[in-house]
């Protein structure tokens, strides 16, 4: 069951986007489904060669892994100290970039041996990450997306998302797909299509019934939607959720109004 707030905000979306031609409303086909280990806290997720990289949260938990996607396995792990939550990642050239929620740090991973190389400060909450040829994209739980310089990973502005002039808050796990940024709500079982020059929701990915609450192998309310990764070479889009045992591989389908 979705969380009250988390079910307005969807609501809202939805309605938003019917209520405009030119925002298209998308449901889905599953194509293939994937283990996933259910014991995972899905923080941030991304696909890079072949293979899926995730972080995990939760304090004496979260990790940094290297996944493969057809078994699930976990190939390679760095376990984060005992203190930390883990939240989103992404790929940066040959590095990994990831947050952390209320440590105000964020860690740079060798992509290859997951050994730290450099860390970085930052005011607020991390949530989620995004990368593309230029900029880093970061989440803060708000509606506001934070646009990052990707050597030093300064802040460099700040765009806020809306739809129909309304801002959407609890922006959560990023991807960058064909020149889009794909960001879920958190709590719901929605993604949006955010143009990342101004914000502006280009489209509403309804994902309610991906997988039911029943199939989750766990009662935790926190077991909802989180995990976008792209596999940009061969067009295929990915979603997972916390705790899920299953990752998704998905195609949209335009929803008739």
């Amino acid at each position: 069951m979705l969380k009250p707030l988390a079910t307005f905000a969807l609501a809202l979306a939805v309605t938003a986007a019917n209520a405009q031609p030119n925002v298209p409303v998308y449901g889905f086909t599953v194509k293939n489904s994937y283990p996933h280990d259910p014991k995972a806290f899905t923080q941030g997720l991304f696909f890079r060669d072949g293979h899926l990289y995730e972080t995990t949260g939760r304090n004496g938990t979260s990790s940094l892994r290297k996944v493969e996607l057809t078994t699930g396995k976990v190939l390679q792990k760095a376990d984060m100290p005992p203190e930390i939550f883990g939240e989103g990642s992404t790929a940066v050239g040959n590095d990994i970039v990831a947050l952390t929620w209320t440590s105000q740090v964020g860690y740079v991973f060798d992509m290859k041996t997951f050994k730290l190389k450099a860390s970085f400060k930052y005011v607020g909450e991390g949530w989620g990450l995004a990368s593309d040829a230029k900029q880093v994209y970061m989440s803060d739980g708000s509606s506001f997306i934070r646009v990052l310089e990707p050597k030093t990973y300064k802040e460099l502005r700040r765009i806020q998302v809306t739809h129909q002039g309304k801002a959407i808050e609890r922006l959560n796990e990023l991807e960058m797909v064909d020149g889009e940024l794909f960001a879920n709500v958190w709590g719901s079982e929605l993604i949006l299509r955010i143009d990342p020059a101004d914000g502006r929701v280009k489209g509403v990915i309804n994902l309610e019934g991906l997988l039911p609450a029943a199939q989750r192998g766990t009662q935790e309310p926190d077991a909802v939607l989180n995990g976008i990764a792209w596999d940009a070479r061969r067009k295929r889009l990915f979603v997972t959720g916390k705790l899920w045992p299953k990752v998704f591989e998905i195609d949209l389908v335009p929803q008739k109004r």
